[in-house]
């Protein structure tokens, strides 16, 4: 029988010589990380069963990211939970303040997470790890505390949709162009517990990190999984970093989908999600004729928090400056990003912009610190949610967008295209 990528991968780790959408399957997990957001609980949840020691030191993650480095003593509490837990454990793969990145660009950096794994994590966008040619998952804190003692997770089987991208993508528009005008036409809740699976010859071409981008936002369609299927562009990536032997695995050529949507992306321009949903897509140059001001830019986010998107963005920021009045954070995705957009001199251009550089964080994206919004302000922002209060107040409001669009709306103050700047 036929298999899409996600059942093969689930069939492999649950034993099987196939599976079939909606089935039942206990299944091995290669990869169980939670951050100090979602780890406390499952922490207090694996110690109520009575087990020792977690299946194995080498796979269960812990990553303090959300609301370090910490804000009050409540997040400083949360640290030392998984701090301690990580101790007592002897986790190999705990990440501490200085070598913490945020969780899902730090991982794939670290060689961590690898083709074929099956992934959970206690956090929404594990779904990045798809870009991998993973099955990778969000699940909650009890779901991991049982994984982190046993191993193993219950999961049924989801159908798969699949995305054909054609075409030569425009000047400006990155992958997270193409998966917020792809959740535009799924919108929040159109792959419900459903596959993504991402292809076609625009994705043959796309870098490593506008895969990132759009496997990471696969959850904002209310899909199980995004997956793209790994290739030479994967292989490179991974090469130099995995730790251990992984294996590739792709859809038959026959393989059945629930449904086909075909997308030609030279028609596409960056788009920008209006609030209050991320499927609220549309063109930049609409949301540039609306005249929208803003009072707050942030480029990072485990959505775009790589170096590629520091390098678009230095690209537009250079030799200007953040309009007056407004507020410029640049957060790198971990220490590594860091240090390569000193090595860069990205860091000079954006501390020129008048910016303000944060050391790696979830921070603002959840309205957790390092730039939460006040009644009626607005930003800009490259993360992935714009729910109401997502940064802050519930009268804020967020736009979603690619790093070039948020650079050139710096710039002006207001919601703008990059040719406006450049």
């Amino acid at each position: 029988m036929s298999q899409t990528i996600t059942e093969k991968i689930l069939a492999f780790h649950a034993g099987l010589d196939k599976v079939e959408p909606g089935q039942l399957i206990e299944a091995d997990v290669d990869i169980a990380l939670a951050n100090d957001v979602t780890a406390p609980i499952a922490i207090a949840e694996f110690e109520k069963l009575g087990v020792e020691k977690v299946f194995d030191d080498e796979r269960v993650l812990l990553i303090p990211d959300h609301f370090t480095p910490n804000k009050d003593i409540k997040s400083a509490e949360q640290a030392k939970i998984l701090r301690e837990f990580a101790k007592k454990q002897g986790l190999k793969n705990y990440f501490e303040i200085g070598r913490v990145g945020i969780e899902h660009v730090l991982l794939p950096e670290q060689g961590l997470v690898l083709p074929g794994d099956l992934i959970i994590g206690a956090d929404s966008h594990t779904c990045t790890y798809g870009a991998l040619g993973a099955f990778a998952t969000g699940v909650g804190s009890t779901d991991l505390a049982a994984a982190m003692a046993t191993g193993k997770v219950w999961l049924r089987v989801p159908e798969s949709i699949k995305i054909v991208y054609h075409g030569k993508l425009a000047p400006w528009v990155e992958g997270k162009d193409l998966i917020l005008h792809t959740i535009g036409i799924l919108k929040v809740d159109g792959a419900l517990y459903q596959a993504l699976e991402m292809t076609g010859e625009t994705i043959d071409t796309l870098p490593m990190y506008g895969r990132m981008s759009m496997a990471n936002m696969a959850i904002e369609a209310g899909a199980k999984n995004g997956i793209i299927a790994p290739d030479e562009i994967t292989l490179d990536y991974v090469r130099p970093r995995a730790r251990r032997d992984y294996t590739l695995f792709a859809s038959d050529p026959d393989a059945v989908y629930c449904r086909t949507i075909e997308i030609d992306v030279s028609t596409i321009r960056p788009q920008v999600a209006y609030p209050p949903r991320p499927d609220k897509s549309r063109s930049v140059d609409q949301a540039a004729a609306d005249k929208i001001e803003i009072d707050q830019v942030v480029i990072g986010s485990c959505t775009n928090g790589r170096i590629e998107d520091f390098r678009l963005a230095a690209s537009l920021l250079k030799g200007r400056k953040a309009a007056p009045y407004m507020r410029l954070l640049i957060i790198p995705g971990t220490q590594d990003v860091y240090r390569q957009m000193i090595k860069e001199g990205l860091t000079e251009i954006f501390l020129d912009a008048e910016a303000l550089i944060s050391p790696p964080t979830c921070g603002p994206c959840l309205g957790g610190h390092m730039g939460v919004l006040a009644a009626g302000e607005r930003a800009v922002a490259t993360t992935n949610r714009n729910f109401v209060g997502r940064m802050g107040h519930p009268e804020s409001e967020v736009y979603l967008s690619n790093p070039a669009v948020a650079a050139a709306s710096a710039i002006l103050g207001r919601i703008a295209t990059p040719e406006e700047v450049v």
